[in-house]
């Protein structure tokens, strides 16, 4: 019986011996070289891919999409757009940010609902209707044709940061006529901020909307 229970107590040690050896090794050592490798050859993608504006204040991630709304009215359950800036994708999970000095994430996900869904038909039926009306101006009919896919549907994820060049172009009459701009100041910003493909054939060219209004805002700055 004493054998018994000193080889016990040897297992029982020996297991603790490597519980402690594999804590340190796994749960601080690794941790801490990882994230040193990282901080030091990816600060930017380690912290965040955190976006700053002209002053150096983090206003949101290069990652992660926000809303651009007036502020909620009595009554209102949903916030109208604040048409000033560049709309992202639809979405319910981003956090309302119509001043780019915040941002914040309600949910997470994408609708669910089957392509043949009447819920999801009108939604995004509805969500045309809006683009057309909202991005038309005196000067400038959007048509119905004219609006891209992600101007009335959700990524998967719903978080989003960016969108298509075509939706971000749809925009620029509108974006011009709320900012007292030419189309051809927007157009360029436009231009500017529109990112290829990665390595030339990954993925599809992109706007980033959060950077997009960034500039849209030193550009009004300037003009004022």
């Amino acid at each position: 019986m004493n054998n018994s229970a000193a080889n016990t107590g040897r297992v029982l040690w020996a297991g603790l011996r490597a519980l402690l050896v594999l804590t340190v090794v796994c749960g601080v050592l690794y941790p801490l070289v990882v994230t040193g490798i990282a901080q030091v050859a990816f600060p930017g993608r380690a912290n965040g891919s955190e976006i700053e504006d002209a002053s150096g204040k983090v206003v949101g991630s290069a990652l992660i999409g926000q809303r651009y709304d007036l502020p909620l009215k009595e009554g209102e359950e949903t916030a109208a757009p604040d048409l000033k800036w560049f709309q992202p994708r639809p979405s319910n999970g981003l956090g309302t940010n119509s001043v780019n000095t915040r941002y914040a994430i309600i949910l997470s996900g994408a609708t669910n609902r089957s392509g043949d869904n009447e819920e999801l038909i009108q939604w995004v039926t509805d969500a045309k209707a809006a683009v057309v009306r909202d991005n038309s101006t005196a000067g400038h009919t959007v048509r119905p044709s004219d609006v891209p896919a992600d101007a009335v549907t959700s990524s998967g994820s719903g978080l989003d940061a960016h969108i298509s060049p075509e939706y971000a172009k749809l925009q620029v009459h509108r974006v011009a006529e709320r900012n007292r701009l030419t189309v051809a100041q927007v157009d360029r910003l436009v231009a500017d901020h529109t990112d290829d493909r990665i390595l030339g054939f990954v993925g599809e060219p992109r706007v980033n909307v959060l950077e997009l209004n960034l500039a849209l805002r030193e550009l009004v700055a300037g003009e004022g």
